[in-house]
Order: structure tokens, then C-alpha cells, then sequence
């Protein structure tokens, strides 16, 4: 393979790799590094199913080329436990019953995160924030409820920026 040298943090972790001009941090992430908690979907960034944080920001990893992302910090849905306790979005989503099959979960979360980590805000401002997260199931009911829940634990000091 002729490519690209590519080096990503990921999770807390160093990565070299060498890569494709045309890929995605998608396909480096589930094809390359096997983390699968990132889904591959629309593969157009309108879904959310994808939804990582680059340098501490939700990005739809279906459409950033990887290749741009030099020496980037990227977390994924499995980088935010720490120390065998899931991150408190994680917890909350359980919690509450925020999915049923959770396809997009991973996404939501990752999303959520930031809409909730400068203190608390409202369900519609929370809506907002979501809408280029899609999920088919839940009809959004049980996912408002788990940052309602996250939310309540920043009040209390209990969620940490991923």
C-alpha cells in the first residue's frame, strides 16, 4: 500500500498508521483500529450514527477524510469510561432508558456530551443540539430524560468532559 502516514490520538492513545488519501476517520477508526462503536450509516454526515469527538468536538466521522486530521485527539463511545465506570452520559442514558436498539446510542452520547458539560440547559436547547442525530426508535422521549438525569449530575460535579 502506497498511503499516507497518519498520526491520530486515539482514546488516550498514539496511533500511527498509514492510510488512504480517500479515507474516512470512519472507516480508520472501525477497519483499522476496530473500534465499532462509531456506526457507519448514511455515510453522508446527516444521521449522527457516527459521531466522535474530535479535539473535544462532535464530528460526523463519515465525512472527515482522516488524512486532514494530523495529530488530532479523537475519542470514541469507547474511549469515555474510565477506570471500569462508564461516563456519566453512558450511565444516564441507561439509567433513564435513553435506547432500545441502539444503533444511533453511541452517536446520541457523543453528542449529548457537550450540549450538557457547560451546566445545564433545556429540553429544547437539548433538541436542538440533537437534531443531526437520528434514531428510528425512541422517539426522543427516554434520550431527553438521560440529559435531564446527566444534567442533574453536573449540578452535582459528577460528569466529566470527555
Amino acid at each position: 500500500m502506497s498511503g499516507i502516514d497518519l498520526t491520530l490520538e486515539v482514546n488516550g492513545r498514539t496511533e500511527r498508521l498509514q492510510i488512504e488519501a480517500n479515507e474516512t476517520l470512519l472507516e480508520v477508526l472501525r477497519d483499522r483500529l476496530h473500534l465499532t462503536g462509531a456506526k457507519a450509516s448514511c455515510e453522508e454526515g446527516r444521521c449522527g450514527s457516527c459521531t466522535v469527538h474530535v479535539a473535544g468536538r462532535p464530528t460526523n466521522s463519515c465525512i472527515v477524510l482522516a488524512a486532514d486530521l494530523e495529530g488530532a485527539r479523537v475519542t470514541t463511545i469507547e474511549g469515555l469510561a474510565s477506570g471500569g465506570a462508564l461516563h456519566a452520559m453512558q450511565q444516564a442514558f441507561i439509567d433513564a432508558n435513553g435506547l432500545q436498539c441502539g444503533y444511533c446510542t453511541p452517536g446520541m452520547i457523543m453528542a449529548a456530551i457537550p450540549l450538557i458539560a457547560d451546566g445545564p440547559s433545556d429540553e429544547v436547547a437539548w433538541r436542538r443540539g440533537l437534531s443531526g442525530n437520528i434514531c428510528r426508535c425512541t422517539g426522543y422521549v427516554k434520550i431527553i430524560d438521560a440529559l435531564a438525569l446527566a444534567a442533574r449530575g453536573i449540578a452535582a460535579g459528577g460528569v466529566r468532559d470527555a
